[in-house]
């Protein structure tokens, strides 16, 4: 990789090069890197059920005092532009991709986590102001986010199937 288009990020398993423009972390590229099995990525609806619990978690944790208001408000705001559509390019793992989830999950909390941090004025990769884990993925696990995200992209495709199924 060309280190003058990419950032150093660091996590467990030592650094890695990401690239400058992503909003995707380290994890999620590790994850591109050693699972890249199909080249499908999850669909737009799956990503939104997943953003959807990611806000839904913040906008609590902050209501318990467990999140800072400011990074509360802040990562709710990146959610709600996930949530309208926008990055959508940024979830990059492959829909096969090993595990219960977690390099899915991991993808949404560091594009939300790099957002915020740029919304704040501060740079991609940042993370000691905002985590992906610390504040994004606060008091979640991807056991209970996967599912939960896979059954709320179910109903809220439920009315296509419908509607497709009455056409056949």
């Amino acid at each position: 990789m060309d280190d003058k288009k990419n950032r150093l990020e660091q996590d467990s398993l030592g650094e890695l090069q990401v690239p400058d423009a992503a909003y995707y972390g380290v994890q999620t590229q590790r994850a591109r890197e050693n699972f890249p099995i199909s080249g499908q990525v999850a669909k737009p609806v799956f990503v939104w059920a997943t953003v959807a619990i990611k806000k839904a978690a913040a906008l609590t944790n902050m209501e318990l005092g467990l999140l800072d208001e400011e990074i509360g408000r802040i990562i709710v705001q990146a959610a709600d532009e996930v949530l309208a559509g926008k990055f959508m390019d940024q979830f990059v793992v492959d829909v096969f991709q090993a595990g219960a989830g977690t390099s899915h999950n991991m993808n949404a909390n560091e594009v939300l986590a790099n957002r915020a941090l740029e919304l704040l004025g501060d740079k991609r990769g940042n993370y000691s102001r905002i985590h992906p884990n610390d504040h994004v993925n606060m008091a979640q696990s991807t056991n209970d986010v996967f599912p939960t995200a896979m059954r709320i992209a179910l109903l809220k495709s439920y009315p296509n199937l419908i509607e497709a199924l009455t056409k056949l």
